[in-house]
């Protein structure tokens, strides 16, 4: 008959090799969504920088030359669209193509879609239950500040309202 051991004398239970690196695993997951979430991205502004103004618009606008340079206000939504890129903040500006019927599903938007520099044509999605309808024209030079997100047409511009939480950097529209 073979004697067992007394309880005080059983090592604690060891964690099994695979539950180690589970725990390694997430451990280095949550690192780097951590560092994601804290340093800015490539392209974007840090939310601390003030943007510059946009210069004044030129009386006819061009498309961007082959050579595949972008002036400045535009590069971001061009350089996003090219990337595929999402929730990035941009100040752009450029000419009202086509009024669209508002969206009424959810919040209601004034839709529209913009021929920004580079001949990339973008849909701006603004909330009319947070700012005021925009007169607008097809041929009409608006600036706007909002946040872009890819889809293979060209992308949307949203948030181009305050966020009355004040957890979203603040967006607008003029006319030029």
């Amino acid at each position: 008959m073979a004697r067992s051991k007394p309880k005080w004398e059983v090592p604690p239970a060891q964690p099994t090799s695979s539950t180690r690196r589970l725990r390694q695993a997430a451990a280095a997951a949550l690192v780097l969504l951590v560092l994601y979430l804290v340093r800015p991205h490539a392209g974007e502004t840090p939310p601390t920088t003030v943007p510059s103004p946009s210069p004044a618009p030129s009386a006819v606008e061009q498309p961007t030359p082959a050579t595949g340079s972008t002036s400045a206000p535009d590069a971001p939504v061009i350089e996003a669209f090219r990337t595929r890129r999402s929730n990035v903040e941009v100040e752009t500006g450029g000419r009202v193509v086509r009024l669209l019927p508002d969206d009424r599903e959810g919040s209601p938007h004034q839709r529209f879609l913009l021929r920004v520099e580079g001949n990339i044509t973008v849909l701006v999605a603004h909330n009319l239950d947070l700012a005021p309808r925009i007169a607008l024209a097809p041929g009409d030079s608006i600036e706007l500040r909002g946040e872009y997100e890819w889809n293979p047409k060209g992308g949307v511009i949203h948030w181009t309202h305050p966020d009355p939480d004040g957890r979203h950097q603040a967006g607008w529209v003029r006319r030029r």
